[in-house]
């Protein structure tokens, strides 16, 4: 999703230990939640929470990203130029496609729900409780935002 560009910003900075392991990694790499190395959301994104999986989204190749965001954040309309993979891991995303958060018409997606957004399509998305979701795609992974939005 990738309503985490500030938050990758930040992340990728912070995280240049863990990206250096995924680049170089010949071995496995595994991942508890308790060993994740989130990072605090800044400008847009304040609120949220990111921890870089593999690979670095503000590069081009592959990048899995968890996103952690409280109770109500949304993720105004934007859209990708890559296709975008969102897993969602805990809590529910409200998701709906087109220029303006419309929650009436929204997909209620809860935990182990799957999102396959193609590249260009306009969309949005909002956490019901605090929710978790795992972003993965091409990079470099970066929200396009749409000007016109409501809630």
């Amino acid at each position: 999703m990738k309503f985490f560009t500030s938050v990758l910003v930040a992340a990728i900075l912070t995280a240049a230990a863990g990206a250096a392991i995924s680049a170089a990694a010949s071995n496995p790499m595994t991942f508890t939640p308790d060993n994740l190395n989130w990072v605090a959301g800044t400008g847009p994104t304040k609120g949220t929470w990111a921890a870089i999986l593999v690979g670095n989204p503000t590069k081009s190749g592959t990048a899995i990203v968890r996103v952690k965001m409280p109770d109500g954040y949304t993720n105004k309309p934007h859209y990708h130029v890559h296709d975008e993979y969102i897993t969602v891991i805990s809590g529910i995303v409200l998701f709906g496609t087109g220029d303006a958060v419309n929650k009436a018409n929204a997909k209620v997606l809860p935990a182990g729900s799957f999102i396959m957004v193609p590249a260009g399509v306009h969309h949005w998305s909002m956490a019901k409780g605090e929710t978790i979701v795992q972003v993965g795609g091409e990079g470099p992974q970066t929200n396009v935002p749409i000007k016109s939005h409501s809630m």
